[in-house]
């Protein structure tokens, strides 16, 4: 397993698409347990452009789908491919999420996130984003793999 993915093969791995396929790299992969995510957020981003004009912003609800396409990522590249063909990553709950920064275009969001345990089909996360070592967003989530109708 490598190290980290490039944007043509997180595609290979998540059903995402422009323009909700939020995450342009994975990288530092821990098989399973831990990645950092990178988010390119520009100016031309579809969810700043009106979100706010003159005052651009990286809404809030964003920063966690993608710190679950993330953990998606990770997940799907840690495990047998035969388990994640033809599935899907649901979110199932969002706790302790905490805005602590406005991310503000154009900038790189690094997004540090952890598995924390893995009960059959369901998984629970944490993670952590930042700007520059500036801690921007922490939240857990928890997911589930779903079979694609």
């Amino acid at each position: 397993m490598s190290d980290s993915l490039t944007k043509e093969e997180i595609i290979k791995l998540l059903p995402h698409r422009e323009p909700m396929l939020l995450i342009d790299e994975l990288k530092n992969i821990k098989k399973l347990f831990s990645a950092t995510a990178i988010v390119n957020v520009k100016k031309n981003s579809f969810y700043v452009q009106g979100h706010f004009p003159g005052q651009p912003v990286m809404p809030g609800v964003l920063i966690v789908e993608a710190f679950g396409q993330a953990a998606a990522a990770l997940t799907a590249h840690g495990i047998d491919k035969s388990t994640y063909e033809n599935k899907l990553v649901f979110l199932m709950s969002v706790e302790k999420a905490r805005f602590r920064n406005p991310v503000i275009p154009d900038c790189k969001l690094e997004l540090n996130i952890e598995a924390i345990r893995s009960h059959g089909k369901v998984w629970k996360y944490k993670g952590e984003a930042f700007v520059n070592e500036k801690k921007m967003a922490d939240a857990q989530w928890s997911a589930t793999i779903v079979d694609r109708k």
